[in-house]
Protein backbone atom coordinates (compact mmCIF):
# COMPACT_ATOMS: atom_id res chain seq x y z
CA UNK A 1 0.00 0.00 0.00
CA UNK A 2 1.38 3.20 -1.28
CA UNK A 3 0.01 6.72 0.52
CA UNK A 4 0.93 10.55 0.97
CA UNK A 5 0.02 12.38 4.05
CA UNK A 6 -1.07 15.98 2.94
CA UNK A 7 -1.02 18.48 5.07
CA UNK A 8 1.00 21.51 6.88
CA UNK A 9 4.20 21.77 9.43
CA UNK A 10 2.95 21.04 12.67
CA UNK A 11 -0.64 18.84 11.62
CA UNK A 12 1.28 15.81 12.97
CA UNK A 13 1.86 13.78 9.80
CA UNK A 14 5.67 12.81 11.51
CA UNK A 15 3.05 11.04 14.75
CA UNK A 16 0.72 9.22 12.16
CA UNK A 17 3.18 7.84 9.72
CA UNK A 18 5.55 6.46 12.68
CA UNK A 19 2.30 4.97 13.82
CA UNK A 20 1.76 3.12 10.24
CA UNK A 21 5.34 2.45 10.16
CA UNK A 22 4.77 0.52 13.51
CA UNK A 23 0.92 -1.35 12.97
CA UNK A 24 1.10 -1.59 9.17
CA UNK A 25 5.04 -1.98 8.13
CA UNK A 26 5.16 1.13 5.55
CA UNK A 27 8.06 2.87 5.27
CA UNK A 28 7.95 6.64 5.81
CA UNK A 29 9.96 8.88 2.92
CA UNK A 30 10.64 12.24 3.85
CA UNK A 31 11.96 14.10 1.01
CA UNK A 32 14.71 15.96 3.27
CA UNK A 33 16.14 12.75 4.38
CA UNK A 34 16.38 10.86 1.35
CA UNK A 35 18.17 14.03 0.21
CA UNK A 36 20.83 13.52 2.74
CA UNK A 37 20.91 9.84 2.48
CA UNK A 38 21.50 9.71 -1.19
CA UNK A 39 24.32 12.45 -0.94
CA UNK A 40 26.09 10.47 1.64
CA UNK A 41 25.57 7.35 -0.21
CA UNK A 42 26.96 9.09 -3.31
CA UNK A 43 24.48 8.04 -5.53
CA UNK A 44 25.15 9.53 -9.09
CA UNK A 45 21.81 11.22 -8.54
CA UNK A 46 22.68 12.03 -5.14
CA UNK A 47 26.30 13.14 -5.89
CA UNK A 48 24.23 15.86 -8.99
CA UNK A 49 21.76 16.76 -5.86
CA UNK A 50 24.69 17.25 -3.26
CA UNK A 51 26.39 19.92 -5.71
CA UNK A 52 22.91 21.37 -6.59
CA UNK A 53 22.63 21.99 -2.41
CA UNK A 54 25.94 22.97 -1.76
CA UNK A 55 25.91 25.68 -3.90
CA UNK A 56 22.42 26.59 -2.32
CA UNK A 57 20.29 25.87 -5.08
CA UNK A 58 17.07 24.61 -5.05
CA UNK A 59 17.25 20.83 -6.07
CA UNK A 60 14.93 20.26 -9.27
CA UNK A 61 11.91 18.05 -9.73
CA UNK A 62 13.49 15.49 -11.72
CA UNK A 63 16.55 14.66 -9.38
CA UNK A 64 14.12 14.80 -6.21
CA UNK A 65 11.81 12.31 -8.09
CA UNK A 66 14.99 10.48 -9.49
CA UNK A 67 16.00 10.19 -5.54
CA UNK A 68 12.88 8.99 -4.65
CA UNK A 69 12.70 6.30 -7.41
CA UNK A 70 15.94 4.95 -6.17
CA UNK A 71 14.45 4.93 -2.28
CA UNK A 72 11.38 2.56 -3.23
CA UNK A 73 13.64 -0.13 -5.08
CA UNK A 74 15.10 -0.71 -2.11
CA UNK A 75 14.15 -3.69 -0.48
CA UNK A 76 12.21 -2.24 2.88
CA UNK A 77 9.74 -0.67 0.52
CA UNK A 78 8.09 -3.31 -1.04
CA UNK A 79 5.43 -3.54 1.28
CA UNK A 80 4.62 0.17 0.44
CA UNK A 81 5.23 3.28 1.52
CA UNK A 82 4.40 6.89 2.71
CA UNK A 83 5.74 10.01 1.32
CA UNK A 84 6.02 13.38 3.91
CA UNK A 85 5.95 16.07 2.20
CA UNK A 86 5.94 15.43 -1.73
CA UNK A 87 4.58 16.35 -3.64
CA UNK A 88 4.14 19.97 -3.71
CA UNK A 89 2.77 21.08 -6.72
CA UNK A 90 0.92 19.24 -9.62
CA UNK A 91 3.89 19.16 -11.72
CA UNK A 92 5.49 17.15 -8.97
CA UNK A 93 2.42 14.72 -8.55
CA UNK A 94 2.01 14.01 -12.66
CA UNK A 95 6.24 13.31 -12.16
CA UNK A 96 5.39 10.59 -9.28
CA UNK A 97 2.65 9.14 -11.34
CA UNK A 98 4.87 8.82 -14.05
CA UNK A 99 7.72 7.07 -11.88
CA UNK A 100 5.27 4.81 -10.39
CA UNK A 101 3.65 3.82 -13.63
CA UNK A 102 7.09 2.69 -14.71
CA UNK A 103 7.44 0.68 -12.40
CA UNK A 104 4.13 -1.07 -12.40
CA UNK A 105 2.78 0.76 -9.56
CA UNK A 106 0.40 3.43 -7.89
CA UNK A 107 -0.77 5.70 -5.23
CA UNK A 108 -3.97 3.88 -3.35
CA UNK A 109 -4.36 6.49 -0.88
CA UNK A 110 -3.71 10.84 -0.60
CA UNK A 111 -5.27 11.44 2.78
CA UNK A 112 -5.28 15.10 3.22
CA UNK A 113 -5.23 16.17 7.28
CA UNK A 114 -6.62 19.27 7.30
CA UNK A 115 -6.02 22.17 9.88
CA UNK A 116 -7.79 25.46 11.26
CA UNK A 117 -4.91 27.63 11.29
CA UNK A 118 -5.61 29.34 14.17
CA UNK A 119 -5.70 26.73 16.43
CA UNK A 120 -2.68 24.70 14.38
CA UNK A 121 -0.98 28.66 15.47
CA UNK A 122 -1.77 28.05 18.87
CA UNK A 123 -0.73 23.85 18.56
CA UNK A 124 2.88 24.80 17.16
CA UNK A 125 4.04 27.88 19.62
CA UNK A 126 3.63 25.93 22.26
CA UNK A 127 5.51 22.98 21.72
CA UNK A 128 8.78 22.11 22.98
CA UNK A 129 11.37 19.06 23.34
CA UNK A 130 13.62 17.46 25.89
CA UNK A 131 16.98 18.70 25.17
CA UNK A 132 18.67 15.29 26.38
CA UNK A 133 16.46 12.61 24.58
CA UNK A 134 13.92 14.66 22.09
CA UNK A 135 11.19 13.89 23.84
CA UNK A 136 8.27 15.99 22.59
CA UNK A 137 6.07 18.29 24.85
CA UNK A 138 3.74 21.00 24.75
CA UNK A 139 2.81 23.58 27.40
CA UNK A 140 -1.18 23.07 26.97
CA UNK A 141 -2.04 19.82 25.76
CA UNK A 142 0.89 17.86 26.75
CA UNK A 143 3.17 19.38 29.89
CA UNK A 144 5.61 17.48 31.67
CA UNK A 145 4.11 15.57 34.40
CA UNK A 146 6.09 17.41 36.84
CA UNK A 147 6.76 21.02 35.36
CA UNK A 148 10.66 21.61 34.39
CA UNK A 149 11.26 17.68 34.55
CA UNK A 150 11.72 15.34 31.57
CA UNK A 151 8.87 12.16 32.14
CA UNK A 152 11.64 10.07 29.96
CA UNK A 153 14.79 10.48 31.16
CA UNK A 154 14.65 13.81 34.25
CA UNK A 155 15.97 16.09 31.90
CA UNK A 156 15.79 19.60 32.98
CA UNK A 157 16.96 21.50 29.63
CA UNK A 158 14.40 21.96 26.90
CA UNK A 159 14.29 23.13 23.50
CA UNK A 160 12.29 24.88 21.42
CA UNK A 161 12.43 25.39 17.23
CA UNK A 162 13.20 28.57 16.16
CA UNK A 163 10.76 28.75 13.41
CA UNK A 164 7.86 27.64 15.47
CA UNK A 165 6.51 31.45 16.06
CA UNK A 166 3.42 32.99 14.93
CA UNK A 167 4.95 34.81 12.12
CA UNK A 168 6.89 31.87 10.99
CA UNK A 169 4.43 29.74 10.78
CA UNK A 170 1.58 31.90 8.92
CA UNK A 171 3.98 31.98 6.24
CA UNK A 172 4.52 28.39 6.02
CA UNK A 173 1.25 27.88 6.28
CA UNK A 174 0.49 30.32 2.92
CA UNK A 175 2.98 28.48 1.15
CA UNK A 176 1.37 25.09 1.93
CA UNK A 177 -2.10 26.45 1.25
CA UNK A 178 -0.86 28.20 -2.07
CA UNK A 179 0.96 24.71 -3.17
CA UNK A 180 -1.15 22.22 -1.96
CA UNK A 181 -4.59 23.49 -2.77
CA UNK A 182 -4.24 22.76 -6.76
CA UNK A 183 -3.38 18.96 -5.60
CA UNK A 184 -6.84 18.24 -4.04
CA UNK A 185 -8.83 18.57 -7.14
CA UNK A 186 -5.74 16.57 -9.21
CA UNK A 187 -5.73 13.50 -6.26
CA UNK A 188 -9.81 13.57 -6.04
CA UNK A 189 -10.21 13.02 -10.05
CA UNK A 190 -8.12 9.89 -9.49
CA UNK A 191 -10.62 8.99 -6.76
CA UNK A 192 -7.90 8.39 -4.56
CA UNK A 193 -8.23 11.88 -2.37
CA UNK A 194 -9.57 11.44 1.41
CA UNK A 195 -10.47 14.35 4.09
CA UNK A 196 -9.75 13.99 7.39
CA UNK A 197 -10.09 16.07 10.45
CA UNK A 198 -6.23 17.04 11.27
CA UNK A 199 -7.40 19.03 14.44
CA UNK A 200 -8.70 15.65 16.31
CA UNK A 201 -6.76 14.24 19.01
CA UNK A 202 -3.79 11.76 17.98
CA UNK A 203 -5.95 9.01 18.34
CA UNK A 204 -8.72 9.90 16.71
CA UNK A 205 -6.66 11.09 13.49
CA UNK A 206 -5.26 7.53 13.78
CA UNK A 207 -8.77 5.94 13.93
CA UNK A 208 -10.13 8.16 10.49
CA UNK A 209 -6.70 7.00 8.88
CA UNK A 210 -7.47 3.56 9.25
CA UNK A 211 -11.14 3.60 8.03
CA UNK A 212 -10.00 5.32 4.95
CA UNK A 213 -7.03 2.88 4.60
CA UNK A 214 -9.80 -0.13 5.30
CA UNK A 215 -11.94 1.46 2.36
CA UNK A 216 -14.42 3.01 4.66
CA UNK A 217 -13.52 6.68 4.75
CA UNK A 218 -13.98 7.54 1.14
Amino acid sequence: MNLILLGPPGAGKGTQAQRLERNRGLIQLSTGDMLRQAVAAGTPIGLQAGVIMEAGGLVPDDVVVGIIGERISHQDCLGGFILDGFPRTVAQAEALDNLLAARGLKLDHVIEMRVVDDILIERVTGRFTCGTCGAGYNKTSQPPKVAGICDRCGGTEFVRRADDNEVSMRKRLAAFHAQTAPLLPYYKAKGVLSTIDGMAAIEQVAQAIDKVLEGAGK
